[in-house]
């Protein structure tokens, strides 16, 4: 054992080529997705919050219960679209990095869609007033509490791309976890710790482990910075 985190050390501080291949493309899949989920969330969230129209107890209802969406069950529905006889089948996608991001998206959609509701509500209460005073309406103000509420945002940014970088099931569905196209560091650690090759699985285990505990201190200190500015 001993052996075997020396080696994966080792691998680390000479940047090993595989290595550094898989964590290459385990940052840009999940990015993308964030950035993706990130655009089309912030906004539908921010109109959640402001508008009053039918159906919006069960759109909220529907957004929290996605939050917990279980991965392996939306890498289903993504295979069953991109598959040959699905509706994007045509378009190629499926066992590509584009897969990957579109599944993570959809997992990473709910999360920052829901506590963007919940920032802007929080903040509607505290401005509205004001914004109204000043001739901002419910539409208007979207960008305005998007802005004021930048540093809770992003904490919710944070846990999705967490809950990106971490996910195994989803990927590995659409993804197939193919050597040098598709292969990211949790379908690499699962697939090298069966085949015994400890160091390179402890040594992706490791990064793994460390951007989780970057992204959580992250988090925490920007909820710290949000919680001071506003009191």
């Amino acid at each position: 054992m001993d052996e075997a985190f020396a080696t994966a050390f080792r691998l680390m501080l000479q940047a090993d080529p595989e290595l550094v291949e898989i964590v290459g493309l385990s940052l840009r899949v999940s990015l993308t997705a964030v950035l993706i989920a990130s655009v089309l969330a912030l906004p539908v969230g921010a109109a959640v919050a402001l508008f009053r129209f039918p159906g919006r107890t069960a759109v909220i209802v529907l957004l929290n219960a996605l939050m917990g969406l279980p991965p392996v069950v939306a890498g289903l529905l993504i295979y069953l679209m991109l598959s040959r006889v699905g509706p994007l089948g045509p378009l190629g996608l499926l066992f590509t990095p584009t897969a990957m991001v579109i599944v993570q998206t959809v997992l990473i959609f709910p999360i920052v869609a829901a506590l963007t509701r919940q920032f802007v509500s929080d903040l509607w209460e505290e401005y509205r007033e004001q914004l109204v005073s000043l001739g901002a309406g419910r539409l208007r103000a979207i960008p305005t509490l998007l802005w004021d509420g930048r540093f809770s945002l992003v904490t919710a940014l944070l846990a999705g791309f967490g809950r990106a970088s971490a996910e195994v099931g989803a990927v590995l569905i659409v993804g197939g976890n193919i050597d040098g196209f598709t292969r990211v560091m949790t379908t690499a650690i699962a697939l090298e710790t069966n085949r015994g090759n400890l160091p390179l699985a402890l040594g992706l285990g490791i990064v793994l482990m460390t951007l989780t505990i970057l992204i959580n201190a992250l988090a925490y200190g920007v909820g710290e910075i949000a919680r001071r500015r506003h009191g």
